[in-house]
């Protein structure tokens, strides 16, 4: 029998086939390093290396009850969001730490990342508030930066995920990182 393909595991995971989440984090392993690794780049003071955030995130998904994943694109968007999940709660947590204690930053490098400058761990919790406060004015915006910036997605899997056009997803970057910009620039 052959292995499962991405479409057979998902169809496993919405009929609530809890086995299906992990051939799918197995499947898809090489693409979810690839993400986790963008995220964590460049940082010799990460909170997290790329297996382990990995990990955490299959923890996450894998503990949520019956998620019904539409395709790939989906499946993958929701790992960015448990991979943003993971990273803002472990920088929080270091946060929380460094009161009265000199920890050092995280080096958090991404396309976002080098226009903002290497963010440290505030800069992420700042990243994850400003994401929030443009989740509210514009939910699509803050989904397409989080499948970027967390997920590793590229604009045409970003345009599948949300099905929207490749164009709008470039226009939808453009605002979404002038918002971030502006945003964090005044915090």
């Amino acid at each position: 029998m052959n292995d499962p393909t991405a479409t057979e595991l998902l169809a496993q995971a919405r009929a609530g086939d809890a086995g299906a989440v992990g051939g799918l984090f197995q499947l898809l392993y090489p693409e979810l390093r690839r993400a986790a690794h963008a995220r964590l780049r460049g940082g010799a003071d990460a909170l997290l290396d790329t297996t382990a955030l990995v990990h955490e995130s299959y923890e996450r998904l894998a503990g949520t009850p019956r998620l019904s994943w539409a395709d790939r694109s989906h499946f993958l968007a929701y790992a960015a969001r448990a991979m943003r999940s993971v990273l803002v709660d472990l920088a929080r947590e270091r946060l929380a730490e460094r009161r009265g204690g000199g920890a050092p930053h995280l080096a958090l490098t991404t396309g976002l990342g080098e226009q903002l400058g290497a963010p440290d761990t505030p800069e992420l919790v700042r990243v994850h508030e400003a994401l929030e406060e443009l989740a509210q004015i514009e939910p699509r915006l803050a989904q397409g930066v989080e499948l970027r910036y967390f997920g590793g997605l590229s604009n045409e899997e970003i345009a599948a995920a949300l099905d929207i056009s490749l164009r709008t997803v470039e226009r939808d970057w453009e605002r979404a990182r002038s918002f971030l910009y502006a945003s964090l620039k005044v915090g």
